[in-house]
């Protein structure tokens, strides 16, 4: 496959998906980069004040623009990743200001570009951060798919920001050009959605970007009926979301440490919240990390993973990351530790976990999913 990113003043990047080891051929970067590249080229606006970008996936807008010196927002400790990879690999100094999800965003931007990401709620929270640090000349060019521009996505731009337009469609994809309302105050950061989890007495907050916000998972429901009780030593939560099964293994295993790993910054602030809302006499024992599955992670220091693995990255369904998260646990558990998964009955993980580990048992199962057990052995 073609990693050449075409740059529309001339000259290409190199740029691959992040990690390189696991890019099974997808491409790191799609048509709505390049029309946003293209448009901004067009405007040739080469502005003093700051230039924002927003959900850049594997760098391309960032390299693409180095010249910018821009500030680079993503919730996405695997996009953070493949910005500093490709870089290096295209003999680029990391020339960016980095910004996560919840930091705050620079005042007055010239430009911003925008890759949409998933959901409306993520999109709701990011244009209400625009909105208090905009100015009247600030400049929003949004991209993506064509299929994924709604007319509620045009209804969000309008309303925190100002009017808003969308391009011809260009290789399936498309612009959304938005312009300050001076009229418009700015809008308050939406808060963290909160729910009561079921059964229990706690009450469960979600930032905009974690899985499943709205509601209990129904994997991680069926993970909770079948979680180990009054066990020592060191647990993991891997790729743990709003952090419920580490919560309730911290609750239900007061010897034991907990470790709560998602690449999602605003996942691992949803679990800081929900230990301390919930368990506040549990803080000492429970430790958060914003990361790429475990890396760097010491081997042979955990005794029980939980996982209830992703089956995509971004747009792309892959399985990719749930063979890390594997592979990785297994390196970090001790001997005789445990890796204990939920996952739907159709992605067929057995036989990954009988590869990987020489075993796998059957927990519990469902019409829809499977509860499974490895063991690090000798």
């Amino acid at each position: 496959m073609n990693h050449h990113f075409p740059l529309p003043q001339g000259g290409e990047l190199i740029l691959h998906r992040y990690p390189r080891s696991a890019q099974h051929g997808l491409q790191a970067w799609d048509a709505a980069d390049e029309y946003i590249m293209n448009e901004v080229a067009a405007q040739a606006r080469d502005r003093a004040t700051p230039t924002v970008i927003v959900n850049d996936g594997f760098g391309a807008l960032t390299l693409g623009l180095l010249h910018l010196k821009p500030y680079t927002v993503t919730d996405s400790r695997v996009a953070e990743l493949a910005l500093t990879t490709n870089a290096r690999d295209n003999g680029l100094e990391p020339d960016w200001q980095p910004l996560n999800s919840l930091s705050a965003w620079p005042e007055n931007p010239g430009l911003v570009l925008f890759k949409l990401p998933k959901t409306n709620a993520m999109l709701e929270y990011q244009l209400a951060a625009l909105s208090q640090v905009m100015g009247p000349d600030t400049l929003v060019i949004a991209g993506a798919k064509a299929k994924d521009v709604h007319s509620s996505t045009l209804k969000l731009f309008e309303q925190y920001i100002g009017p808003t337009h969308t391009s011809l469609a260009w290789k399936k994809a498309r612009l959304v050009f938005c312009t300050p309302d001076p009229a418009k105050a700015p809008s308050p950061l939406p808060p963290p959605l909160a729910w009561p989890l079921e059964g229990t007495d706690f009450t469960i907050h979600n930032h905009a970007n974690v899985f499943s916000r709205a509601s209990l998972d129904i994997g991680a429901r069926f993970m909770l009926e079948h979680l180990p009780a009054n066990r020592p030593g060191r647990m993991v939560d891997l790729g743990c979301g709003n952090g419920v099964l580490g919560l309730m293994a911290l609750a239900r295993n007061p010897q034991a440490q907990v470790t709560f790993v998602d690449e999602s910054h605003m996942a691992i602030a949803s679990c800081r919240l929900n230990v301390q809302h919930n368990l506040p006499d549990a803080e000492s024992r429970a430790h958060f990390m914003v990361n790429n599955c475990l890396d760097g992670m010491a081997p042979d220091s955990a005794d029980l993973v939980l996982c209830n693995p992703p089956f995509h990255q971004q747009q792309a369904i892959t399985d990719h990351i749930a063979w890390q998260m594997f592979v990785d646990a297994k390196r970090v558990l001790r001997r005789s530790g445990e890796l204990l998964l939920v996952a739907n009955r159709h992605l067929d993980y057995h036989q990954k976990l009988k590869r990987l580990f020489g075993n796998q048992r059957v927990v519990a199962s469902n019409r829809k999913f499977v509860i499974l057990r490895a063991i690090k052995t000798p």
